[in-house]
């Protein structure tokens, strides 16, 4: 039986994460050899995974950030089951680095992100499995989201459960592009204009306000006309670019973009927030 040093042990927490009983438990198995004790922890850290599959992960963080050139972002969800790891510094450190890895390698899908290798070596997916042996917890990568444009800017909300990611038609309006990107976390606009809403959406709001018109006593001839009124707001209310500009309530957003360029609007964006 090989010699189980403290060393060792510390060795294997250092590069896994994982507890020192745990370690010395794996390196006892594995005989003393490294890389067999990591391979132990993680094939421990899938079976953990299997057996919280189905718990319920609602807490986590969630964090956004732009390409080096500004003209790619992506915004990320990584859940957790407790508010007590969602907090840990460690975890929230991970789920930037597996952001960071997204972001510089272009990656387009949540699918794409966890095949991705990260400079450890180790592929995203695996790096989860292990976070699980780590923390004893279900982890998941929930949501993964991306904006292409000429140039793109991330807002993280403090407390990291909140964040956007927009797109401008054109680069060098930062400020701009910051203020848009709060506003997005702000105010949870559902599309950029009118002409972008959902069909079935707005069948289900006009659906709503009838309803409501009805249960007003409103007369019938003038249901509609009254739900149409209705939808016009929800479309100031709801829409990104005829949303009032929260820095600056008498105007909208649309009209403080192009009192700095004519031709600058959004093109798109992407907004996530824990529990929605």
């Amino acid at each position: 039986m090989a010699n189980i040093t403290a060393s060792l042990v510390n060795e294997l927490r250092q590069r896994t994460g994982v507890g020192m009983m745990d370690c010395k438990k794996a390196l006892v198995e594995s005989d003393g050899d490294m890389e067999k004790a990591i391979e132990y922890l993680r094939e421990k850290g899938q079976k953990l995974a299997t057996k919280r599959a189905d718990r319920d992960a609602s807490e986590g963080v969630v964090l956004s950030g732009v390409s080096a050139d500004k003209t790619f972002a992506a915004i990320i969800m990584m859940n957790c089951e407790t508010d007590f790891v969602a907090k840990n510094e460690d975890f929230v450190a991970f789920t930037k680095s597996v952001l960071d890895s997204a972001i510089a390698a272009n990656a387009q899908t949540k699918e794409e992100v966890l095949a991705l290798m990260l400079p450890n070596g180790v592929s995203v997916e695996t790096m989860i499995v292990e976070q699980v042996a780590k923390i004893g917890e279900k982890i998941t990568l929930s949501h993964y989201e991306i904006i292409e444009a000429p140039a793109t800017y991330a807002y993280i909300h403090q407390g990291n459960g909140l964040a956007s990611i927009v797109g401008f038609s054109k680069a060098g309006f930062d400020v701009q592009g910051k203020e848009i990107a709060m506003q997005v976390a702000a105010m949870a606009p559902v599309a950029l204009n009118r002409d972008t809403v959902p069909q079935e959406l707005i069948e289900k709001e006009l659906e709503i306000y009838r309803v409501q018109i009805r249960e007003e006593g409103k007369p019938e001839n003038m249901i509609e006309k009254i739900a149409e009124g209705k939808l016009n707001k929800f479309f100031k209310d709801s829409t990104l670019l005829n949303q009032d500009f929260i820095r600056e309530n008498k105007k909208c957003v649309e009209e403080y973009l192009k009192e700095h360029d004519k031709d600058l609007t959004v093109t798109g964006f992407k907004r996530l927030k824990l529990g929605e």
